[in-house]
């Protein structure tokens, strides 16, 4: 049998979600972060948009994909100047998020790592 999928293990959709928006309770705090989004005031939209692409790239359901097409993280980030503060503070908020789920030790370390790799990948500014 094949190994349940990170979607599976830490519970699917209401995992996310909680990750999600305890995420952007911490960007919309922060004086560096909240300005990348233009619905600033708003951001419900974001958060979906985040909860669907995680569950989708963990092995859940491909609404995101559905919904947005092929993710295309780099070029839906482009417009965006994100040099190292950015993506640190991004960083900051996200751990905090995946280190207060509860979720286990294995799934912690792959959210870890997956998030660090992906904000590296959306470094476009010096």
């Amino acid at each position: 049998m094949p190994e349940p999928s990170l979607y599976e293990r830490v519970g699917g959709m209401p995992f996310f979600e909680a990750l999600v928006d305890r995420f952007y309770d911490g960007v919309a705090e922060d004086d560096i972060l909240l300005p990348l989004y233009p619905e600033r005031d708003d951001l419900l939209g974001a958060r979906r948009r985040l909860a669907l692409f995680l569950v989708q790239y963990w092995g859940g359901p491909t609404t995101y994909l559905s919904e947005r097409g092929h993710p295309r993280l780099r070029a839906r980030h482009s417009p965006y100047v994100i040099a190292a503060l950015q993506r640190d503070r991004w960083l900051l908020h996200m751990r905090a998020a995946i280190d207060a789920s509860g979720v286990g030790d294995r799934e912690r370390d792959e959210l870890h790592a997956y998030m660090t790799m992906a904000a590296d990948a959306m470094l476009n500014a010096g």
